[in-house]
């Protein structure tokens, strides 16, 4: 079997940023690194889902909203996957992080954070969520982005 291309990225040597993962035709896949693998510990999956909810939650419904494909994290739980149309990175950098900055100062109720409304609602850890958001934008933009 064909390896993939994102286990054939050297993880020893990847940071926390934003990085073109791939390119599909007109769909760019984006990985956000909020830690760096292997070295810090991984995103609490509890605040991994929450970053999920509104954070897809902000990006469906901003400037951008038509050409937000998805947002879910990566199953390693150090970032996440942002699908989109035709957007470059130095627009995703800026969106990116805006809307981190936005969860780390969420004041309102989780998106979606209802049994009608997600199959696993109770797994949520809003104050986590924030602090993973902050750091992660204390820590990245240092420099201003990277590509794989």
């Amino acid at each position: 079997m064909e390896r993939i291309t994102s286990f054939s990225v050297d993880h020893t040597k990847l940071t926390k940023g934003i990085y073109v993962s791939r390119i599909d035709g007109n769909l760019i896949t984006y990985d956000i690194r909020m830690t760096d693998p292997n070295v810090e510990p991984a995103l609490e999956p509890k605040a991994a889902h929450t970053i999920e909810h509104i954070g897809a939650t902000l990006l469906r419904n901003g400037n951008y909203k038509d050409k937000i494909i998805y947002f879910g994290p990566m199953g390693c739980m150090t970032g996440f996957y942002l699908i989109v149309k035709e957007l470059d990175l130095k627009i995703v950098n800026n969106l990116i992080k805006d809307v981190f900055r936005q969860i780390a100062m969420w004041n309102q109720d989780i998106p979606g954070a209802k049994a009608k409304e997600c199959g696993n609602y109770r797994f949520m850890d809003l104050n986590e969520a924030k602090k993973a958001a902050a750091y992660f934008i204390d820590s990245t933009w240092q420099h201003e982005y990277h590509y794989l």
